[in-house]
């Protein structure tokens, strides 16, 4: 129980504690505080076998922060390392610095930060993955299919610019603002998308990440000055999506694709919060990638029955999307909606373009998505090829139970 504790509060709060003692002591000791953060949870993980504290958030944040008062007098430079806090003209007290709305706000300067044009953009979104939402070296390169000592050497490459360019842990204004928020939206897409398809071993949807990535997209939208269409777009998409998630897998946590979901079992709470903030998206002419994505979304949404899709309209949309956004997932989910179609010939161009190492640690998508295709097209050899190429490199063990029965399905067919 303690262990589940100390994840979740983790998975919420590193993020919010690491922002917080940066703004108090700066960004040039951000790897202490991160070192700092990381002592804490040992320390609760083992303290709090005997007995859990009342209020845990605040006894990690006190514990964090003793941490680095610590580690600063045993390196005997405290005066140095504790530079004067100041808001405007007036200095803040450091305990007013916890109150929720300064945490937002540190939180929006860390993530900020995080995607300065300074920074290399490739390592933007793995330090910011890293030091909003606590994510570990592993998942990062889970959720950006890339090798994990890739993501090390950009973490490390992020720390040495910011201290190279002494950047200040501020929120853009003026002309740096949009081009740094596009950088942010990319972010908390990737950490949503990471929670609604995690690729770990052992859970195929983690709903912690799905909610944080919503959280921290609620402070953009909370924030004048970061409050866009695209982050209103990127909401609904979120909110759509999050709208099936209890409906992705059955009691025994087997996966249930949109043909077989229970679509009266959608949280249409959350599909309705998602119309509003589709509707404030709309109020500019120009549309981003997440209003595509949204109006995709929202498309099967719509249909009462899968039968009931509009694979035209939604072609139609993910062609618009393909044209500001070229990416090879796109053309295999394009593939996707030919093959619903019966539009074979179509299929096979799309799939044609794509090669499986564009998908890396995803390619069992690509094969999956062939072996239906050869399977439409009755090469049912072929098609069981392909499903054995899927299983073979697939990570999620749901993942694999689900290619597995597929593979059942066509030799039963062949058979």
């Amino acid at each position: 129980m303690e262990t589940k504790l100390i994840d979740h509060l983790f998975r919420y709060h590193s993020g919010k504690m690491v922002s917080v003692l940066t703004r108090i002591f700066g960004l040039a000791h951000l790897e202490i505080i991160e070192d700092a953060v990381q002592d804490t949870f040992i320390k609760a993980s083992i303290s709090w076998r005997t007995k859990q504290p009342d209020n845990p958030e605040a006894w990690l944040t006190q514990a964090a922060k003793n941490r680095v008062l610590d580690i600063f007098r045993k390196l005997n430079t405290e005066k140095k390392h504790l530079p004067q806090i100041t808001y405007g003209s007036e200095a803040i007290a450091i305990n007013e610095l916890f109150l929720d709305t300064e945490i937002e706000d540190s939180q929006l300067r860390m993530i900020f930060t995080a995607c300065h044009p300074k920074l290399d953009p490739r390592d933007r979104i793995a330090f910011a993955l890293k030091t909003v939402s606590g994510f570990s070296s592993k998942e990062i390169a889970s959720a950006l299919l890339i090798k994990e000592d890739s993501i090390k050497k950009r973490l490390t490459r992020a720390r040495k610019a910011i201290q190279k360019s002494q950047l200040k842990f501020k929120i853009p204004q003026g002309k740096s603002l949009p081009q740094r928020l596009e950088s942010v939206m990319e972010v908390l897409y990737l950490i949503f998308n990471e929670g609604f398809h995690s690729n770990k071993k052992e859970t195929l949807i983690r709903k912690e990440l799905c909610g944080e990535a919503m959280r921290l997209c609620k402070m953009l939208l909370k924030n004048k000055t970061t409050r866009s269409p695209e982050v209103y777009a990127l909401f609904a998409l979120m909110c759509f999506h999050s709208a099936r998630l209890d409906t992705k897998t059955n009691a025994q946590n087997e996966i249930l694709d949109l043909k077989t979901q229970d679509r009266s079992q959608w949280h249409w709470p959350l599909i309705k919060l998602g119309n509003s903030m589709m509707n404030k998206a709309v109020e500019s002419s120009t549309f981003s990638c997440y209003h595509y994505e949204a109006a995709i979304a929202a498309e099967h949404l719509r249909a009462r029955h899968f039968k009931d899709t509009n694979w035209d309209k939604i072609l139609h949309w993910y062609e618009c999307l393909h044209t500001i956004q070229p990416m090879p997932t796109h053309l295999l989910t394009m593939a996707v909606v030919c093959l619903q179609n019966k539009d074979y010939d179509k299929t096979k161009n799309y799939l044609d373009q794509i090669k499986p190492d564009n998908f890396v640690q995803r390619a069992y998508l690509y094969y999956g998505t062939l072996s239906d295709y050869y399977f439409a097209i009755n090469n049912l050899k072929k098609a069981v090829e392909q499903i054995d190429n899927a299983i073979n490199v697939v990570n999620n063990k749901f993942e694999k139970k689900y290619l597995k029965n597929k593979k059942r399905v066509l030799l039963l067919a062949k058979g």
